[in-house]
């Protein structure tokens, strides 16, 4: 059952001491990101061990690569990768039935080589990446992608560690996976009156890692109401997500949360931390409430993929042409975090 409270505002975690030689302060800290995630599902972290000079190199490729002309972008479009990497343009995504988000992106995750035997063997979510031909981006991306994926790591011994879990519960999944770093594009509109830059919905992995340049994003609290999560300098924005609301079976809610479209450039990555492909998702056992009522186990990466054909346009049409079709026990869109509880799902 969800503990998520009607917050108004989103609690700043200090994460340093998740690095402390000390058992006891890494203890305390998870204590204070268990809390955050039962009674929020959202919170800032502070002190993540990351330069900030390859977000400033990751801010700068990104930039490099948006500037180019669309033709020029569209040779990484995401719809020639077997395996959902490369440029997403204006339209190709969105959560609102026919109502696309109002933003680009260029998807990343994992970069394996093209002989990689899941790759080979068809598996939809990982491969190698869709570089685009430019001088030092794939370094300067892959670079800020490695550290936050060991922030990340960290956090997942927090998680359950705030459980009372065996520490490695979880981080003994994540040793190949579909984890995504998205660099996400919401161009200067002057005009920009109360649109959705993306539509409501929790995201589809264990939980995410963000860090945005401008406003638009919020979060809904446990009634229901959106509350603003601005930036706040010298951190990252941690929302909980679908796998960790369903081994936990709500404990930890996945929080509904949307961009609402600001008159300002903005650019937005978030890294959504995932774990292995095949890893198999239900409620641990002392969240189990044994009366059959139980969310269904879903696989970590099936869930992933599932969720991703249903958003964006490419995969549909492939769904739609018989050329694909969705894991069995797939659920739709918007099934998990408060959204859901509100409209009774």
């Amino acid at each position: 059952m969800s503990e998520a409270t009607s917050f108004t505002s989103v609690p700043i975690v200090d994460i340093t001491d998740l690095s402390s030689p000390d058992l006891a302060d890494r203890h305390r800290v998870a204590a204070e990101v268990g809390k955050a995630a039962r009674e929020v599902g959202f919170f800032y972290i502070r002190g993540a061990a990351i330069d900030e000079a390859l977000f400033t190199d990751l801010l700068a490729a990104t930039r490099e690569f948006f500037a180019l002309p669309i033709d020029e972008k569209m040779r990484s479009y995401i719809g020639f990768s077997r395996c959902h990497r490369g440029y997403v343009p204006y339209g190709e995504e969105g959560l609102n039935g026919d109502r696309p988000d109002l933003k680009e992106a260029f998807d990343t995750a994992l970069d394996l080589p093209a002989d990689d035997p899941d790759y080979l063997a068809g598996n939809p979510m990982l491969g190698p990446n869709a570089w685009p031909d430019i001088p030092g981006f794939a370094e300067r991306v892959t670079a800020y992608y490695n550290a936050i994926i060991a922030v990340g790591n960290q956090l997942l011994w927090a998680f359950a560690v705030a459980l009372g879990e065996d520490p490695d519960t979880f981080v003994k999944h994540a040793t190949k996976t579909p984890s995504q770093l998205r660099l996400v594009h919401y161009p200067y509109n002057p005009d920009a009156v109360d649109a959705l830059g993306i539509g409501a919905h929790t995201d589809y992995e264990c939980f995410t890692l963000l860090k945005p340049t401008a406003p638009g994003l919020e979060v809904m609290n446990g009634a229901g109401e959106w509350v603003d999560v601005p930036p706040v300098p010298g951190t990252f924005v941690v929302n909980i997500g679908d796998m960790l609301e369903l081994w936990t079976n709500g404990a930890f809610v996945a929080t509904s949360h949307r961009v609402r479209k600001v008159k300002e450039e903005r650019f937005s990555f978030p890294l959504f931390f995932n774990v292995d492909y095949d890893t198999e998702v239900k409620p641990l056992p002392q969240f189990a409430s044994g009366d059959g009522r139980d969310r269904p186990p879903l696989r970590a990466g099936e869930h992933l993929f599932a969720q991703t054909v249903q958003t964006f346009a490419y995969l549909r049409d492939r769904l739609a042409r018989g050329e694909l079709e969705l894991p069995d026990g797939s659920v739709e869109t918007n099934s998990f975090g408060q959204q859901a509880l509100h409209a009774g799902k």
